[in-house]
Order: C-alpha cells, then structure tokens, then sequence
C-alpha cells in the first residue's frame, strides 16, 4: 500500500532539502524566509514522525546523518520531477509563470538585464523574477537558482551555456584629470610606472590586463595601486581621478561619451568572451527562462 504524503509533510521534506543543500538551518532559513529555530523544530518533528535521525547537529555545523543523504537523493529527485511537471504547465498558458532565480555578476546585472527586465515583468506579470547579483563564482544548483549568467570562459563545463550577445571588449581608461597630473602613457611597459587599479575576480584570482594591437598580444602583471573586486567601485574610483582602469568598453560608454573618462592606449585593447547565461543539462528550459533570454538576445542585435 502506497504512503499517503500529507501537505505537512511535503513541506517538511522541501525544508529538507532546502538544509541539506544549503549547509545549514541559518542559510536555508533565510531562503525560506523562515525563523531557524522554527524550521529546526519542523525538522524534529519529520525526525520524529520517521523514526530515523536525519541530521548530525554541532554547534558550529550541521551535516547529514548516512540517512539523511540516502533520503536527500531521493527527495531532490522527487522535487525536481514536480518542478518538471509544473513547468510542463506553461506548454498550455498563453505566457509563462512561475519562479525564476537567477544569479548574475555586476556587469551583466547592469549591460544585459537592467536594460531589459522592465519589460521583462510588464511582458511577463505571472513570473517572480529573483536577481542575485555578485561576482564570486556559486554552484547554481547547490545554490538554488534556475540559471546564472556569467562571462564564457568561466561557464561550468557540465552546463548548457547560450551566448547573449557578441564578444566583449575591454580598454583602458583614466580621468583627464588624472592624465594631467601623471600624463598619459605612451606604451605598455610605461604602465608601470602609473597608478593601476587592480580587478580581483569572483574566484579570488586578480585579472592580469590582456592587451592586443594588430598581431602583438601583452599579458601584463602590474604591481597595481589599489585593487577591489567591485566594477562599480573601479569605475568610480577611475572618474575620481585613482588610477587607471581596465573595464569593458561597454561599460563606461557613457563616461567616454561625456568626457568623464578618455581611454588610454587606444591602440591596444582586448577582446574577450561573451556573456553567457547556463543552466544544469538535466533539467529542459522554463519557459520563463527561454523568453528572458529571447529578450535579451533581441536588445543587444
């Protein structure tokens, strides 16, 4: 006879898998937008109910019991046929809905979606549109989100990756006020005599400036004046006079345009991977999902 799962169950075991795959009640208790101690006492409780201990709590960590990692496999493949089932829904609305968690570094947050996402929701009202955006590099499953967006060459490669637009160029670019203060460099190697602010990049690496003219190819390793991991915080160092930056192109349009920033070097610039957004191979595209993508391929033509 088959066991009858109550909604109290369901819930409980989607809290489950929510620690489990979180690392922990506090993280998961912030995804679920519930009180740890709450979802601690649901997790007693399924305990109690099964008979079976499912977690090994410490005071400073929380892992699975043997148990708790044989019932994690079967949940998270019972969640994601539900999750399949429901999505196969929007076959059969006349637009999607759902919803949709992604995560983006600040680049793309600022050229690919802002352009696009007002749009995007007045298009798509049924769809709860969830934007992290940071820089480090996630697990995007582990993590919970339905798809990430993130330059090519760092796309995991047991993903599906579609490019969303063109490849990407990078420049150097400084204040006019900081030209004439220190005066524009006139080759690379006089780079390192200016002051050059650093990217470290979401893996924890710094980003050595890749420069091209022609067939000439430099990789340059800058004993760099200031670094930080946030494009915002470059480019608004950069305008402010700090140093000399390399950031995409893109990017800073506006600023060049105005006259904010001037590029250095024009000669020598890079192109670089395109943005792609990827989702895990072993689930089919949300709708939700294949129309943001249309519509951010359709902006940048």
């Amino acid at each position: 006879m088959a066991l009858k799962l109550t909604r109290s169950d369901l819930g409980d075991l989607n809290q489950f898998r929510c620690i489990a795959e979180a690392g922990g009640f506090r993280k998961a208790a912030k995804e679920l937008d519930m009180n740890p101690s709450a979802l601690s006492h649901a997790m007693r409780g399924l305990e109690e109910r099964t008979g079976v201990r499912l977690f090994n709590r410490t005071n400073r960590s929380v892992t699975l019991t043997p148990a708790g990692e044989d019932l994690l496999k079967e949940v998270q493949t019972g969640f994601a046929a539900i999750a399949s089932g429901l999505e196969a829904l929007n076959h059969y609305r006349d637009r999607p809905a759902g919803h949709l968690r992604l995560n983006v570094p600040t680049d793309a947050a600022r050229l690919v979606l802002a352009p696009i996402l007002s749009n995007y929701t007045r298009t798509y009202p049924d769809v709860r549109l969830e934007l992290v955006i940071e820089d480090r590099m996630v697990d995007i499953v582990k993590d919970g989100f339905d798809a990430g967006i993130r330059y090519g060459d760092a796309v995991p490669q047991d993903m599906i990756a579609i490019p969303l637009g063109p490849e990407l160029n990078w420049i150097m670019v400084a204040s006019p006020d900081y030209l004439e203060t220190f005066g524009s460099p006139e080759k690379p190697s006089d780079l390192q005599a200016h002051r050059c602010i650093g990217m470290r990049m979401g893996n924890g690496a710094l980003y050595h400036w890749e420069l091209e003219r022609d067939e000439e190819a430099i990789l340059l390793n800058i004993d760099w004046h200031l670094i930080t991991n946030e494009t915002n915080v470059i480019v608004q160092l950069t305008q402010t006079g700090a140093g000399i930056a390399y950031v995409l192109e893109a990017r800073v349009k506006e600023q060049l345009a105005s006259g904010q920033l001037v590029q250095v070097l024009p000669e020598w610039s890079s192109m670089g991977p395109a943005f792609f957004l990827y989702y895990p191979s072993r689930r089919q595209l949300p709708e939700a999902l294949r129309a943001l993508i249309d519509m951010a391929k359709n902006q940048r033509k």
